[in-house]
């Protein structure tokens, strides 16, 4: 017997669209790229390829016991054969501005809880994919009541160093020290702020370790202050020199065995620039800076070479580097200057943004 079709049957098998031969072979793609995907992840058949009835509610009871993590892809330890691109060593490779709060150890004793910006990395083998950044973040907590100096920086260096298998490391952290300050003549106090990184290094059996400190200052031009004083004198003319917030990025390795201090570095600084910008400020403090800046003009010439000067006569510090930013109030642009002994700070080229990193935000 022959099925009657109705007309309304008949309307909607005409309306029915084929799809295109685009639209097929772009299904077909997915399913070819998705069976890949699953072969690649070596968890090809852990679920069935059709699965329709997926849990849609967060498992918050669930517990990942040893047994079911053994059964975990781990994609970064995965064998050579999933290494993208060229198959060769890597330099450096972890995490940048990891923050947690640490305590620092003072010259005085008394130790600060600072919030601190970790980098830290591994150089990574040709023949492995990747490293488990988490073992960096996981080594902190491990140290994490202790002061914190160069000595445990480097402890931490050598516990992930082990972790992750690799042969050189860098770890750097970085943050803000607080040192009491007093005004120049009305004795009132106040914090100045001090932007401070240590830096350990790794390669092999040798180690560097190093302390990287900002300094802050103000610079008066020995040029425009002669100029000034030379329309003063000979025409009556008031002028006044110009003078900018000018910043020295001192970068210093510290001797194995040998304990630098913040403090101490801040000491050498104003010692060679005393011309420091100040916190705590009332109108007899406010002359006493201005007769400090007139009887202490400077280059950015002269910034390096004091700082130099001040460097190579302390002996519990090896290399170093004194970069100097005078951003000034007469030009458009910065006077800079940049100065090294050793060969640690030795470079051909720098990074372009280096003299953009020395603005003092206040």
């Amino acid at each position: 017997m022959n099925e009657i079709v109705t007309p309304k049957q008949l309307t909607e098998v005409e309306s029915f669209t084929a799809p295109t031969l685009a639209e097929v072979e772009g299904a077909l793609e997915i399913i070819k790229r998705h069976r890949a995907l699953r072969s690649d992840h070596d968890f090809a058949g852990a679920l069935p390829f059709d699965a329709l009835e997926l849990n849609r509610v967060y498992p918050a009871d669930f517990v990942a016991d040893a047994a079911y993590k053994a059964t975990m892809p781990d994609l970064q330890n995965g064998p050579s054969s999933l290494i993208k691109g060229a198959k060769t060593d890597i330099q450096h490779v972890g995490i940048s501005n990891f923050r947690l709060p640490l305590k620092w150890q003072t010259r005085d004793g008394d130790p600060l809880v600072l919030e601190t910006s970790v980098t830290g990395s591994v150089s990574l083998e040709a023949s492995k994919k990747g490293i488990n950044m988490s073992r960096i973040m996981r080594s902190f907590y491990k140290h994490a009541d202790a002061p914190f100096d160069l000595e445990t920086t480097d402890r931490i260096l050598r516990t992930y160093l082990d972790d992750l298998e690799s042969l050189d490391a860098r770890l750097q952290l970085s943050f803000r020290y607080p040192v009491l300050k007093r005004s120049l003549r009305s004795n009132l106090e106040g914090y100045q702020y001090y932007d401070v990184a240590y830096e350990v290094i790794r390669n092999g059996q040798q180690v560097t370790r190093l302390m990287h400190v900002d300094y802050v200052y103000s610079s008066t031009c020995p040029c425009s202050l002669e100029l000034s004083e030379h329309a003063r004198n000979t025409r009556g003319q008031i002028a006044t020199p110009h003078s900018q917030r000018s910043v020295a990025r001192l970068s210093v390795v510290v001797h194995q065995g040998q304990t630098l201090w913040i403090e101490d570095l801040v000491d050498l600084c104003l010692a060679a620039i005393p011309t420091e910008t100040q916190v705590m400020v009332k109108r007899e403090d406010e002359q006493a800076f201005a007769e400090l800046n007139g009887a202490n003009p400077i280059f950015v010439e002269d910034a390096v070479r004091l700082m130099y000067e001040a460097l190579e006569n302390e002996g519990r510090i090896g290399d170093f580097r004194v970069i100097a930013s005078h951003q000034e109030s007469l030009h458009s642009h910065d006077a800079v200057s940049i100065l090294a002994k050793g060969e640690t700070f030795q470079q051909v080229s720098y990074d372009h943004r280096m003299f953009a990193s020395l603005y003092h935000v206040g």
